[in-house]
């Protein structure tokens, strides 16, 4: 017998059977049980290889079934050892070995002895001999410290690439001394750090990483391998537990400044000098554990953790947006390139959060499209077992809270955290797959959580059964620093000096930012680039300019084919400058789009139907009528000096609106929009809107100049797609944190969009909120003429050009925006018989434009009665905003009056007649006398 090939196993009747079977494979393989199918894939037909040696009766081991066991069973251990491996370090779960016992397969050792080894290891090792050992082995593999879990990855060659990896016994192999002698002073700088903040600072919270001490650890390894494979930018996102002891060591922020945020001394003191160290704050500050940093490593790598406030997954999309904008050159005309190994993103959840929250599905979904892929993010769950007091069988469904993960492919490791070298082995292959994939992978980093969910709490109130283990237990570091002193490796002198050196430190940094600090405080004020807002600059684009980029936009490659249909609507943007016609919303967009690329500032606009438009208006990405294949214009105009791209983003609101602004956070030149399908698809992202966007510049001293695009307007069609809800955006605006607008006008939407690239980048940037037409799109009182778009700037009013011209005459001044706007001055069309009236469209809400408003009252000294006309409910929109500034800018003898609709709960009728007739009276009221 010979362990070459598992044929040399099987003799007379059996072999025969075998044969049959391989003949059958090759004409019908679904036919044949796939344990057999797997055998003949590997070591293909079979042979008598005793067909030399003596003819003798088929011995035990020619046993076809006996073999099939065996490797079933082999596959039962690969594919449920998990279940039975040592990575609780509590040791409080019930571990299943049911699937993996050689009854349940009808084997016994003496049969596995006489399966050759061959049969169940592609590569077998030098000291096993047989099927028994083999078994062993696999087992030793499987069921150690560390688990697996990676069938359902569909490739098979991505398969076997895991299962070698594995079974090469590489994740078991030990350290170097010097390794080992690292990744205890780590430790002992991660405890010695808690310890110290915990009786120091009794009582503050911190959000202590004690019991997934090793996450430092595993952390720091994913970073040096990155660094070795030649990853310059690596971005880390996370939530609260453990985020300061991250800060700490691997983003070396200074005890001094650290200690500093605990004893009320400005931290800023204590920059490193060198520029290493990057943070910024805004004038309100936040908390300590929701602060990030910035650092600059010695080898030239960017080392980022993000801010992130206490919607605790929202910041994975955000640092994957922040990881793709530091893989892609946007500086080149065309698309922009992407390479994967620049950028990584390392991604911390915790257990419950990442087993309970919907953004971390949204985030594995688009992991490897083509728009929003980063060639794979490195997940972590520090997983403490518990969510605040929610145990694990209340907190989800699953055997493990990782186990969304696998339904997007990804391979899932689960590592003990009370074993250092193994969580090295693991951060070690995590960063090889990873680099050879390009794919997510996740370490279920499995441990516990030593305190209450923060320092006040006391978890024996709830969880008395963990607890009463958790006193009992020692601390990673305890353990590991023993575990080295039997190896001999340290002494335990050498350990109780490394607490001490720790300790000393920590005390000698106190000692130092208390004398340097005593009586300085610190002192946040808003930048003036902020309070003082911008000004409007002229925006205007040369004729000749327009009109050759207008005719390069409508002439496509011999070989490609438009639509018909839709050539002949793209044919007529020719029109305008012909003096035929206008330009409309989308026509004005584009060219907007193209001169800024032109003046050097990248485009990306995303969204689920960004390329066509959701109403058909915009076609930034054209498709081959006869093959599908894609044509963008806009790649093909002359003077480009940065890129464009158009991308049609998955089903998500919450994770992509954090992916755009993360996108934006890293290249601030970028003009990067996300459009909402219909404006209220925005109420998905609310948390993105109201953590981040709306108010990281005053918490965190982050800029941002993201443009949110969500179309808005009542036009009769329900209530859900009517409303982005404008009030909530305004109810969100102070501190010129953001610009809102809702306009009418399609040569102001190209001056706005030429505004907003021309702040980027500076300090007066900032995001911009657009309540977005639907059925303006292609109203002509919106379309530009030619002209409009060669000069002039935005305008944050504009005056109705058919209204006002008799000023005596003009008792009531009405302001409206958007669809509203219009549909006052469809009514009003050429002016006559409306000369009471004079209509403003007041296209920026936020900050709002007191001053223009003024003069424009200011204009009409007989105007009796100030109206503010809008279609959404009286509790909704605009009014409750705009009605203190006007009741300041009207005089004592002026009516200020609301026209509209009453208050509301539902934002809009549901069927189009009762909106008709809504809609009418409040058009009757707006214009009456």
């Amino acid at each position: 017998m010979t362990n070459s090939n598992p044929w040399s196993a099987f003799s007379g009747p059996n072999l025969g059977y075998v044969m049959d079977m391989y003949d059958l494979y090759l004409t019908s393989p679904e036919e044949v049980e796939a344990d057999l199918v797997a055998l003949f894939e590997q070591y293909g037909a079979p042979v008598d290889t005793a067909a030399t040696a003596s003819t003798g009766a088929a011995v035990n081991t020619g046993d076809v079934q006996k073999v099939l066991a065996a490797v079933q069973l082999a596959d039962a251990i690969r594919q449920h050892g998990h279940l039975a491996a040592d990575i609780y370090p509590l040791h409080n779960q019930n571990l299943d070995s049911s699937s993996i016992e050689l009854s349940n397969f009808n084997l016994s050792e003496s049969d596995l002895i006489e399966v050759p080894a061959s049969v169940l290891l592609k590569t077998v090792p030098a000291n096993v001999k047989n099927g028994l050992d083999a078994i062993n082995y696999l087992k030793g593999i499987y069921t150690n410290k560390i688990a697996y879990e990676f069938n359902q990855v569909v490739a098979k060659d991505e398969r076997e690439w895991i299962q070698s990896k594995i079974e090469s016994g590489a994740l078991n192999a030990p350290l170097s001394t010097d390794d080992k002698k690292a990744v205890l002073n780590m430790l002992n700088k991660v405890e010695g750090f808690e310890q110290f903040l915990h009786k120091t600072f009794v009582g503050v919270k911190r959000f202590s990483i004690e019991g997934v001490d090793a996450l430092v650890v595993l952390i720091e390894e994913i970073i040096n391998g990155s660094e070795a494979k030649g990853v310059k930018n690596i971005q880390i996102g996370m939530a609260h537990r453990g985020r300061l002891n991250v800060l700490t060591h691997n983003v070396h922020k200074p005890y001094k400044m650290m200690l500093s945020d605990f004893a009320h001394v400005p931290s800023e003191l204590f920059v490193p000098e060198d520029g290493s160290l990057i943070v910024t704050k805004g004038w309100s500050n936040d908390a300590k554990y929701h602060l990030g940093a910035t650092y600059k490593s010695p080898k030239g790598t960017t080392i980022g953790l993000a801010y992130n406030p206490s919607h605790l997954e929202v910041v994975s999309p955000v640092v994957t947006g922040q990881t793709r904008a530091a893989q892609d050159d946007t500086t080149k005309p065309g698309a922009p390139v992407q390479d994967a190994s620049k950028a990584l993103a390392i991604l911390v959840h915790g257990d419950a959060a990442f087993a309970g929250q919907g953004v971390v599905t949204e985030t594995l979904n688009y992991s490897r499209t083509k728009g929003f892929g980063t060639g794979g993010s490195i997940h972590i769950i520090a997983n403490n077992m518990i969510g605040f007091t929610t145990e694990r069988f209340d907190s989800r469904s699953t055997v493990y809270s990782s186990d969304p993960a696998k339904g997007y492919e990804v391979p899932v490791i689960h590592v003990n955290a009370d074993e250092p070298e193994a969580v090295v082995q693991v951060a070690r292959f995590a960063v090889e797959y990873r680099e050879t994939f390009g794919k997510d992978i996740l370490v279920d980093l499995i441990g516990y959580r030593r305190y209450g969910h923060n320092e006040m709490d006391e978890p024996m109130i709830t969880n008395p059964a963990m607890y009463n283990i958790v006193h009992k237990h020692d601390t990673v570091r305890a353990l590991y620093g023993k575990q080295l002193v039997t190896e001999g490796v340290v002494t335990d002198e050498y350990v109780a000096q490394l607490q001490k050196d720790i300790k000393a430190e920590l005390q000698a940094d106190l000692d130092y930012i208390k004398e340097q600090g005593a009586g300085k405080h610190s002192e946040l004020t808003m930048p003036d680039a902020v309070a003082n807002g911008f000004e409007l600059v002229e925006t205007g684009v040369e004729k000749e300019r327009l009109e050759k980029m207008n005719e390069e936009l409508l002439t496509f490659p011999e070989d490609f084919h438009v639509f018909k249909k839709l050539n002949k609507i793209l044919n007529r943007r020719r029109d305008p400058f012909q003096g035929k016609g206008k330009i409309d919303w989308g026509h004005a967009e584009t060219l907007a789009f193209g001169s800024i690329i032109q003046d050097g500032k990248p485009v990306r606009i995303t969204g689920q139907d960004a390329q066509r438009g959701t109403f058909s208006q915009r076609h930034l990405v054209l498709h081959d009528e006869q093959n599908g294949n894609e044509y963008t214009p806009l790649h093909g105009i002359s003077g480009a000096n940065a890129s464009f791209t158009a991308i049609n983003s998955p089903l998500s609101e919450a994770a992509i609106v954090g992916y755009e602004y993360g996108y934006n956070l890293q290249n601030e030149n970028a003009l990067t929009i996300w459009e909402a399908q219909y404006g209220d698809f925005a109420n998905m992202a609310q948390v993105m809107f109201d953590n981040f966007i709306s108010a990281t510049r005053s918490k965190w001293g982050v800029r941002s100049g993201i443009v949110l695009s969500l179309p808005h307007s009542a036009e009769g069609q329900g209530s859900e797609h009517t409303s982005a809800r404008l009030e909530r955006f305004l109810q969100l605006s102070a501190e010129n944190n953001w610009t809102v607008v809702m306009l009418s006008s399609a040569a102001n939407y190209f001056h706005l969009l030429r505004q907003q690239a021309a702040i980027l980048g500076t300090d007066e940037v900032r995001p911009l909120v657009m309540m977005s037409p639907k059925s303006l799109l292609r109203n002509q009182i919106v379309a530009a003429d030619v002209e409009e778009l060669t000069s002039g700037k935005f305008q944050t009013i504009i005056e109705h050009p058919t209204t006002g011209k008799n000023v005596d005459a003009v008792e009531n001044i009405v302001l409206a925006s958007g669809k509203m706007a219009i549909d006052l001055a469809e009514k009003i069309g050429d002016g006559e018989g409306f000369d009471h009236v004079h209509l403003v469209r007041v296209e920026q809400l936020y900050p709002f434009p007191e001053k223009e408003i003024a003069d424009v009252f200011a204009k009409f000294p007989n105007a009796k009665t100030i109206k503010w006309a809008q279609e959404e409910p009286q509790n909704m929109g605009s009014w409750f905003f705009a009605d203190p500034y006007l009741r300041e800018l009207a005089t004592d003898a002026q009516e200020v009056k609301y026209i509209g609709r009453p208050a509301l709960s539902s934002p809009a009728e549901g069927d189009a007649d009762t909106y008709k007739q809504a809609q009418a009276i409040v058009i009757a009221d707006a214009l009456s006398k």
